[in-house]
């Protein structure tokens, strides 16, 4: 009688190649993490911050107009981002799942909604912004300081779209840094300092809608803890990928 071997289930078989090893895909997913803070800070810190002008829509308008490249830049680089953002999420997803696959999948998830759904659906209120001040026929109903302050409009929606994103981002931080603070592949003070970052985002975001007149205050938080947190993960990830190769055995927790 002729015998079949079974195959394990959900074991990928690859005959004749080595699989990736987790210190490689920690380094892929550090490197990616710094072109979103490369890419994002361009289009936030550089390109936004030179052209719009707070309170000021003709000025805003005046200089969009003059530096549409520049903006367009901007527009894709933010898509860049977001799009590393989406393979970074997955990355992690894999990196974490043997700590708990169910917070691992509740990182990732958080983190497809806050950045990949949420900013880049509202990267339209950018584009719209940019179309209005394209000249198209159908808009000469509209007198130029209106087309103006429709201008300023979308960008300040943009800028309200952020902070929600930021709400749902800030939570995907607070699973992450418990899970890297659990994970034997990390030093628990990533995970503290991925924990403060989430604090920090979810200041700024509450604050705004809620007591406006601080969210200046809340923007320098948020800066200062994703720089310290953020940055840190990513550039362990990128020099040392993991403290050890994890065991391909290793059952995650449910």
């Amino acid at each position: 009688m002729a015998t079949t071997t079974a195959e394990p289930v959900g074991v990928e078989q690859t005959p004749n190649k080595r699989p990736i090893s987790t210190k490689t895909i920690a380094r892929i997913t550090g490197l990616l993490y710094l072109l979103i803070f490369v890419t994002a800070g361009f289009s936030e810190g550089f390109v936004r911050a030179s052209l719009i002008v707070p309170g000021d829509a003709t000025a805003t308008a005046a200089n969009i107009v003059a530096a549409e490249q520049l903006f367009r830049l901007g527009i894709v680089s933010d898509l860049i981002a977001f799009s590393a953002d989406a393979v970074v999420a997955v990355l992690l997803y894999i990196l974490l799942k043997p700590v708990s696959r169910t917070l691992a999948l509740l990182a990732a998830s958080l983190r497809l909604i806050a950045h990949p759904a949420i900013a880049s659906i509202n990267m339209l209120n950018q584009y719209m912004a940019l179309q209005l001040l394209r000249g198209e026929e159908y808009l000469t109903v509209f007198s130029p300081e209106q087309i103006d302050a429709l201008v300023l409009l979308f960008l300040t929606a943009h800028a309200y779209g952020y902070l929600i994103g930021g709400i749902f981002f800030g939570l995907h931080l607070i699973v992450l840094g418990y899970l890297l603070y659990r994970s034997s592949l990390f030093p628990a003070i990533l995970g503290a300092l991925v924990a403060l970052a989430a604090v920090g985002y979810l200041t700024e975001s509450f604050t705004f809608f809620l007591v406006p007149a601080y969210e200046p205050v809340a923007a320098t938080i948020v800066i200062v803890t994703a720089v310290v947190g953020e940055i840190a993960l990513a550039l362990y990830l990128v020099v040392k990928g993991v403290r050890t190769e994890r065991p391909a055995t290793q059952e995650a927790v449910q």
